[in-house]
């Protein structure tokens, strides 16, 4: 098997791991054994990523910035299989959840994690949540830097800080390292953004108080040019300003996006600019050997010579017209001539986005061993990302997957749908997302029409919480309650990318029965205004706005 290249743990990060582990495992027995109370409890769980779900406990596993090798989603198929129902659930935090798991085997999940360097601290509660990258990162032919490389080093300064477990409420970061946006920067309670200014020098653009929920807002940009050594730094000095003024006596108004909305962001950018002058060159300036060596372990891996054009690739797109569908949308241009990206779409029609099964997890293993370098990326789109395949094993990578029903040539389209969990696990959902997700993929099967209709992402979640992203979906879905019954109230024109915006909510919301022919209308009113074939659906919103959008809904509607 292929060395990987990306962190690996030394003898300090599997201590940490492995004593947690261990204390966990004794807060169990207490819990299990009526010494600690469920209210005692809960803080101490939710740390090591343990919910209590609708039916049973769900155990959130950390990805961080979405990086796995082979051997780690071979160990996740395993636990799936020994202490859940054999299957996991890919999420918008490039994680995986487990939705079946009993708590007297959540220690041992955790044990068995810890062998292949992995853990859930910090998936939960109100700390410093995974931190979330680019996808394509260490292989994006627009890639400035790595974001992996500062994303690890935000997870060590991060993990268990003993100023920051107690925030006022969870916190998320985002780094991306392209200009081209695929970590939705923009939404995040701290977005980075990696640049080169006007003198060749690399640095951060340090974006505060985005999120979405009850409140969506866009970040506004706290920092335009950070250098690299004072990134910690920096973050320390805003998470202090955050723990001192956010609210604590309002959870609707604990995110830090809102103390940036009341104060103002220059008044934010004031405060946190006093406390970075008192630290900036203390203890958290970086040294350039630890960043270096760092870096060294995100190298991109050496991959042949291999040639640009495979003749038997190019045959198959000519003989097979699924198979030129898949390459145009699955697969994305890398920046070593002779290869490429290919995403494996866990968005099957009619199947629950952003599933897999054990024997899958085993099987898109083996296709990373063989084609990828052993190397893996979780997006947050809930997909699964192969980040260096030869040009030439494209073909072979393409069957692999239509085995596995991951070949669905659909990235980026309309059945490439993001949902939460919903009312079918969540208790604090509203209305069901996953089977809305589902009737959608199968009334837009057909690959030729979700191609002509062109990119159109839709995201769905179950309450206002947001965690299937719909403030940002090009159309989306908010499950809400009415008396008992499911309503989803529709949003046109959101979006995550680098020009992020806030979808409109168009007017009423519609019954279980009718959201998917809302859908339908939508997409029908777009493709008889949009100026020309290549005019997006989000383009096109922009330009005409929501009034055609509205009379056509509604009237068909009513």
């Amino acid at each position: 098997m292929p060395d990987t290249h990306f962190y690996k743990y030394d003898d300090y990060d599997r201590t940490l791991v492995s004593e947690r582990v261990e204390q966990f495992r004794d807060q169990v027995r207490r819990r299990l054994a009526g010494e600690l109370t469920e209210e005692r409890f809960k803080p101490l769980r939710l740390h090591n990523g343990l919910y209590l779900q609708l039916h049973a406990y769900m155990l959130r596993i950390a990805v961080p910035y979405g990086t796995l090798s082979s051997r780690q989603l071979r160990k996740l198929a395993d636990i799936s299989r020994k202490y859940d129902r054999g299957y996991g659930h890919f999420t918008t935090r490039q994680n995986l959840q487990l939705n079946w798991i009993k708590l007297e085997d959540a220690p041992d999940a955790l044990a068995a994690l810890a062998e292949v360097d992995m853990h859930a601290m910090q998936t939960s509660g109100n700390c410093i949540r995974n931190v979330t990258a680019d996808h394509y990162a260490g292989a994006a032919i627009d890639e400035i830097e790595d974001p992996r490389i500062w994303a690890e080093i935000v997870r060590q300064w991060s993990t268990l800080h003993p100023e920051f477990t107690f925030l006022p409420r969870k916190f998320k970061i985002a780094i991306t390292g392209s200009p081209n946006d695929r970590a939705a920067v923009r939404v995040h309670d701290i977005g980075l953004r990696l640049w080169r200014n006007e003198q060749g020098e690399v640095g951060f653009e340090v974006i505060v108080g985005g999120g979405l929920g009850r409140t969506p807002m866009i970040g506004k940009t706290l920092r335009e040019f950070l250098p690299k050594d004072e990134l910690l730094a920096y973050l320390e000095s805003t998470l202090r300003v955050y723990n001192r003024y956010g609210r604590r006596d309002n959870l609707y108004k604990a995110r830090i996006k809102i103390l940036v909305h009341e104060v103002g962001v220059e008044k934010m950018r004031e405060e946190v600019e006093a406390e970075y002058a008192a630290n900036r060159d203390g203890a958290l300036k970086l040294p350039d050997a630890t960043i270096e060596a760092i870096a060294r372990q995100f190298a991109t891996p050496v991959l042949p010579p291999r040639p640009a054009v495979s003749g038997r690739v190019e045959v198959q797109r000519l003989d097979d017209p699924d198979f030129a569908l898949w390459l145009k949308s699955n697969v994305a241009p890398h920046r070593v001539p002779g290869y490429a990206i290919v995403t494996a779409s866990l968005k099957p029609a009619g199947a629950p986005p952003g599933d897999a099964s054990a024997a899958q997890m085993d099987g898109v293993a083996d296709i990373a061993e063989a084609y990828s370098q052993a190397e893996l990326r979780v997006s947050h789109e809930q997909n699964l990302i192969f980040p260096h395949v030869a040009v030439e094993d494209l073909l072979l990578v393409y069957r692999s997957l239509a085995v596995l029903g991951f070949a669905e040539a659909n990235v980026g389209k309309i059945t490439d749908i993001i949902a939460c969990p919903g009312l079918d696990y969540c208790d604090l959902a509203n209305a069901r997302s996953i089977p809305v997700a589902q009737r959608i993929s199968e009334r837009f099967a057909d690959l030729d029409r979700a191609h002509g209709i062109g990119e159109l992402k839709i995201k769905i979640s179950g309450c206002i919480n947001a965690c299937g992203h719909h403030h940002v979906g090009h159309i989306g879905i908010l499950g809400v309650d009415k008396k008992g019954e499911e309503f989803y109230q529709i949003t046109l024109g959101g979006s995550a990318d680098e020009n992020a915006s806030i979808g409109d909510i168009l007017g009423p919301a519609f019954a279980y029965d009718d959201v998917v022919d809302a859908v339908e209308t939508v997409v029908k009113t777009y493709l008889g205004v949009r100026a020309s074939e290549g005019e997006t659906f989000l383009a096109c919103y922009r330009r005409v706005g929501a009034a055609p959008f509205k009379e056509s809904l509604y009237d068909a509607a009513h």
